[in-house]
C-alpha cells in the first residue's frame, strides 16, 4: 500500500515562497509517475505539476511554468513542489499523487493514491 504524506503549506504573503514535501512510502518509485494538484473552495481539483520517477522527466500547468518546479529525492523518497511568485490566486488545498506509469501523468482520474492534502493561503 502506497502511502502519501504531504507538508509544507502555510500562509504566506503575495510575492512569496513556499516549498511543500511529500513523503512516499510503501513501494519502489521508481515506476512512478508523481503528481501535484490542487483545489480551491468551490472548485474542481486542478493539475499543477507533474514527474516521472526514474526519468525525472516533468511537466508542469501552464499557469504555474516559471514559478513552481517539481522536483524528487530518490534517498528520501520525497517529492517537492517549489512555489515561487505566489498570487492570491494560488490559495487551495495542495495534494499530492502517485500512479504507477513510466510517463508523467496530467490527470487526476489517473491517478491512484491520494495524500490528504496541506493547505496554501496567499494573502494579499
Amino acid at each position: 500500500q502506497v502511502q502519501l504524506v504531504e507538508s509544507g503549506g502555510g500562509l504566506v504573503q503575495t510575492g512569496g515562497s513556499l516549498r511543500l514535501s511529500c513523503a512516499a512510502s510503501g513501494r519502489t518509485f521508481s515506476r512512478y509517475a508523481m503528481g501535484w494538484f490542487r483545489q480551491a473552495p468551490g472548485k474542481e481539483r486542478e493539475f499543477v505539476a507533474a514527474l516521472q520517477w526514474i526519468s525525472g522527466a516533468t511537466y508542469y500547468a501552464d499557469s504555474m511554468k516559471g514559478r513552481f518546479t517539481i522536483s524528487r529525492d530518490n534517498a528520501k523518497t520525497t517529492v517537492y513542489l517549489q512555489m515561487n511568485s505566489l498570487k492570491p490566486e494560488d490559495t487551495a488545498v495542495y495534494y499530492c499523487a502517485a500512479a504507477t506509469a513510466f510517463t508523467v501523468l496530467t490527470s487526476a482520474l489517473r491517478y491512484d493514491y491520494w495524500g490528504q492534502g496541506t493547505q496554501v493561503t496567499v494573502s494579499s
